[in-house]
């Protein structure tokens, strides 16, 4: 049984923030099919995730689930399902992949065939049977919401929790979604909790919740709303509502509620299944039949004679499966995500291809070879002037070159990196935000990004390094050239990541990583250089620098070394200094990362 006691809840920590709940109570036992209604901003799918545990501000009362108070002991994540208004799968999966990887990423202990039996007995459930090959993002709103809760009962949760599941849906797919939710409730003997707008299907459930303003209205019978609200037909309940302040309704409820609770009265659910053996409730110590889960007097669960450590039905409790699995199972997905997305994968051709292509027209030939002085003493003071003049002249265009490729490397990698993370968190924040209210590791999550983006960070590195060196003969080591040119990548792409993971929405992390790389040259000092107080305050945020100083380090030993030195204005960093800043870099990106998806953005 699922009880609320006296639930509020408010923004802030004062008595003046605003309150979206107020002391409501109600209670609901499995089996049932119950109804949030209520018009718009009056804390429908507020109630709903205080229940899953991800509201956000100060709360007060108490959640009881199967006598467990929810503030002492929360749910196990295979205890409830979330099903909200928002497409939790991604686009470029089939039906079948992403029930699949729902089961890998939520249950623990299955085999391949187990996992395939399940979907094919989830898609039958949801009526999804011919869709089974079918991408995403050709599927209906019905049935992505179909999708959504088959994914949903991977774990076989005993509650589940819909926010708004049927808005926005034709009439004909409304009434099957609400058609499949009674079944589900019904047949596997769970408690479903909807929240909607839609007063069409108000017989089909066992219990209608009214909420108005934040106040609890109604919580009973369906068959008794309109007698309640004294109106002629349950359409009309929205309009009397306005009739009263919130007030005058809470104190309606708290004074006639007790006749029409819709324990009292209320149609006998089929929780039973037929058997003439008996059993007796632990708890109440009632008569039961044998063989079914929870007792039909007090909700409670009826251990079967060889429960063990399964249900009396027979299946496994549900358990997450390890970091590590949970881990390759997100790299995995990640991986056929991305090459089955044309579009990224000519974008990042094009990035790989046609970057270097750009660096390179200004060394296609190879870099100058610089001519010496010949300080011939034949010559008199105005042809010495003349061929040293000559060679600062050259010896600045070389310089101005060697310097300017290094940096065009450099900030075109930043590019590639902001382009890499920009989106990666925040354009799937919902669906992430999902998985971890189902038992989802932060950190396997946030590993699986790294090695992802690590990969993708190498390859467009060395390719860029490689082509750079023979096309242009750069100079220099190689391996360390290499070495600072990932380096920066990486730090651009762990520094973006995790403002995906602190921005709302993808649009507003791409912007802010854009941005991020506009500043890089300019600050960096290397074409212009910054004023004296600037530049030991910019320069430590600063990747493009260390970067590029690094690599000026690798001509140690050849003349352009020195050449360069003859004409960039801010001084170079030892190798070692840039390593370690670069690295710094990275690991704050990572960490980062981390805290920025341990908080919660459910919408």
């Amino acid at each position: 049984m699922l009880s609320l006691e006296q639930l509020s809840l408010r923004v802030g920590t004062d008595e003046d923030s605003p309150q979206l709940l107020s002391r409501i109570s109600a209670n609901f036992r499995r089996g049932e099919f119950v109804a949030v209604i209520g018009p718009s901003g009056c804390g429908k799918s507020t109630l709903l995730k205080m229940i899953a545990g991800i509201a956000s501000g100060e709360e007060e009362g108490a959640i009881h689930w199967d006598g467990r108070n929810l503030a002492e002991e929360d749910f196990k994540p295979s205890e409830f399902g979330y099903v909200p208004q928002f497409s939790i799968a991604h686009e470029d999966l089939s039906v079948e992949e992403c029930i699949d990887y729902s089961a890998r990423l939520r249950v623990a202990g299955l085999s391949a065939t187990d996992r395939e039996a399940m979907v094919t007995r989830l898609l039958g459930e949801v009526g999804m049977e011919e869709f089974r090959e079918r991408m995403v993002k050709v599927l209906s709103g019905g049935q992505k919401r179909r999708l959504a809760l088959a994914m949903e009962l991977v774990s076989s949760p005993p509650i589940l929790l819909c926010d708004e599941v049927t808005s926005g849906l034709d009439p004909q797919s409304e009434d099957e979604i609400v058609s499949l939710l009674h079944k589900v409730a019904r047949d596997g003997n769970r408690l479903v909790i909807s929240v909607t707008h839609s007063l069409k299907h108000l017989s089909s459930y066992d219990a209608i919740v009214v909420l108005y303003k934040g106040v609890l209205a109604y919580a009973g019978n369906p068959q008794d709303l309109a007698h309640y609200f004294r109106i002629d037909h349950p359409g009309e309940v929205y309009k009397q509502l306005e009739s009263r302040d919130p007030e005058g309704w809470q104190a309606s409820w708290r004074k006639h509620g007790a006749s029409f609770l819709h324990g009292e009265g209320a149609r006998e659910l089929p929780l039973e299944t037929p058997s003439a053996a008996k059993v007796l409730c632990p708890e109440c110590r009632a008569e039961c039949p044998e063989g079914i889960r929870f007792c039909k007097e007090c909700g409670c669960r009826i251990p079967s004679r060889d429960s063990g450590n399964k249900d009396s039905d027979g299946s496994e409790d549900a358990s997450n499966p390890g970091m590590l699995a949970q881990f390759a199972t997100l790299v995995e997905r990640r991986m056929k995500i991305f090459f089955r997305s044309h579009a990224q994968l000519w974008l990042q051709a094009g990035l790989v291809f046609g970057f270097p292509c750009l660096v390179a027209l200004f060394g296609w030939n190879g870099l100058p070879q610089i001519r010496n002085l010949s300080m011939g003493l034949d010559l008199n003071v105005i042809q010495q002037l003349t061929e040293a003049r000559d060679f600062l002249i050259q010896a600045s265009k070389v310089g101005s070159l060697v310097s300017g490729i290094v940096m065009f490397e450099v900030i075109l990698l930043t590019l590639m990196g902001a382009n890499n993370s920009g989106r990666e968190i925040a354009g799937e924040r919902q669906i992430f935000e999902k998985e971890k209210l189902s038992g989802l590791s932060i950190v396997a999550y946030v590993a699986s990004k790294v090695l992802f983006l690590g990969i993708l960070s190498a390859v467009q590195s060395l390719w860029m390094g490689l082509f750079i060196h023979f096309t242009c003969a750069f100079p220099g080591d190689l391996s360390q050239q290499l070495l600072f040119l990932f380096l920066v990548n990486a730090a651009m792409t762990s520094v973006c990541l995790a403002i995906s993971s602190y921005m709302p929405s993808a649009e507003q992390a791409s912007l802010a990583s854009i941005y991020l790389v506009g500043f890089q040259l300019p600050l960096s000092g290397a074409v212009i250089a910054l004023p004296s107080w600037l530049g030991p305050l910019a320069r430590p945020f600063i990747a493009a620098y260390w970067s590029w100083s690094g690599i000026l380090q690798s001509l140690r030993g050849e003349r352009y070394y020195d050449i360069v030195g003859m004409v960039i204005q801010t001084g170079l960093s030892a190798a070692s200094l840039c390593l370690w800043v670069l690295l710094i870099h990275i690991g704050v990106g990572v960490l980062l990362t981390y805290q920025g998806c341990r908080r919660t953005k459910m919408e």
